[in-house]
């Protein structure tokens, strides 16, 4: 989700550089953005306090930076923070809402409200350095030849899937019409996306299949994504493709919604008061029956394309 904030922020903010330390495989996502030098890494080489600081001189040697922004506030990002502030830097640090969210999934809380979008928060880290940034919250598309329609049934947790036989069902009912990919990762999900490409027709499993820059390029060629509340909805907004998006015990409340994704193409059952009873769908059911995912009609989701 940081990839659409850097974008705006540099474009606002042309005499900025940013250094951006993250995971090694993750360096596609920001490749096309100028200013940007991605310093990836592999944590295994950086564990435990030791490591984390001789990661922390390393950085500091190598860049010299202005300022420090943890934009994600874990206990690998303290102990840099506290590392750069003893050495004389300013350290600015992402406000998770952290109380909020807490409350908002409290099942017996009945006044749920829109709490304030992640990228926004994002973007508030840089405004705090004194940057002014406006955030557009509009997709971009990167391609304008369009077709076909893409699926990704899984997500991390099962309280933001929707059970398999309903996509199953989905999948059926849109491949009369439409080509449909689908997307995953690891063996069980590319073992079963493959089962079911076998199974009905005018399907293509792409699972295991592209690296992500590809990964990325496919879904900015593809008319819609449908998505579970995952890291495939904020792909497609990377490229600028429309995503409809499924959702569980987690809601859009909890300001994780794809950036520029329209809110009219959110899939939930909004009758249920104990959602959303998890920010990142980790919890067992409080009810024990997943009312939140079972519930969901796939016409709810063809009435949305």
């Amino acid at each position: 989700m940081t990839v659409l904030v850097f974008r705006e922020f540099l474009e606002q903010n042309p005499e900025v550089e940013i250094v951006m330390v993250s995971r090694s495989n993750f360096e596609s996502l920001f490749a096309d953005i100028p200013n940007i030098i991605f310093h990836g890494i592999d944590l295994d080489e950086y564990k435990g306090f030791f490591g984390i600081r001789r990661l922390g001189k390393e950085l500091l040697k190598q860049y010299n930076p202005d300022y420090v922004a943890d934009l994600h506030d874990v206990i690998r990002s303290k102990i840099l923070d506290k590392f750069y502030v003893r050495k004389g830097l300013k350290v600015f640090k992402i406000n998770k809402g952290k109380e909020e969210k807490e409350n908002l999934t409290d099942v017996w809380n009945l006044d749920k409200i829109q709490l304030k979008k992640t990228v926004e928060r994002y973007a508030d880290v840089f405004r705090e350095m004194g940057f002014k940034v406006e955030l557009s919250h509009q997709l971009r598309p990167k391609s304008n030849q369009k077709s076909g329609i893409g699926f990704a049934p899984f997500a991390q947790h099962k309280g933001k899937m929707l059970p398999l036989e309903k996509s199953f069902e989905l999948v059926k009912l849109l491949a009369e019409k439409n080509t449909v990919y689908f997307f995953g990762g690891g063996k069980k999900e590319t073992e079963t996306l493959e089962s079911w490409e076998n199974q009905i027709p005018n399907t293509k499993s792409l699972a295991g299949k592209l690296n992500l820059s590809e990964e990325l390029n496919r879904i900015s060629q593809l008319e819609v994504m449908i998505s579970m509340d995952s890291a495939n909805m904020h792909l497609a907004s990377i490229v600028g493709t429309r995503c409809i998006s499924i959702w569980g015990a987690t809601h859009p409340y909890a300001g994780f919604l794809g950036f520029g994704q329209s809110e009219n193409d959110i899939v939930q059952i909004n009758d249920l008061t104990c959602r959303p009873c998890s920010v990142f769908g980790d919890k067992e059911c409080y009810r024990g029956d997943w009312a939140c995912l079972e519930e969901i009609n796939v016409q709810q989701i063809i009435e949305k394309i």
